[in-house]
């Protein structure tokens, strides 16, 4: 934008114009700013997954199905009723 003439200023900043060097280096600040705060909480995220699951806690989307009836879906594949069949049942 800066090559076509365009000019920005933020006002949340006090008026910076962003094209300026100054504002080019506040907006690089801000950014490794935002991207130190995402790599914390990715961090943070990862480690409640794992405490968690060490604690013993089932993550995911709870089963739909129990062990017999996926046994009964084997056999019927076997059998060769199809997926969608097996699906709306």
């Amino acid at each position: 934008m800066a090559e076509m003439g365009v000019k920005v200023h933020c006002l949340a900043l006090g008026g910076v114009d962003l094209t300026s060097s100054t504002g080019r280096m506040t907006m690089s600040v801000i950014n490794a700013v935002a991207e130190f705060e995402r790599d914390l909480l990715i961090e943070r995220t990862h480690a409640g997954l794992i405490r968690a699951t060490e604690q013993g806690k089932v993550l995911g989307r709870p089963r739909s199905l129990t062990d017999a009836q996926k046994q009964v879906v084997r056999e019927k594949l076997g059998e060769g009723v199809s997926v969608s069949k097996l699906s709306r049942d």
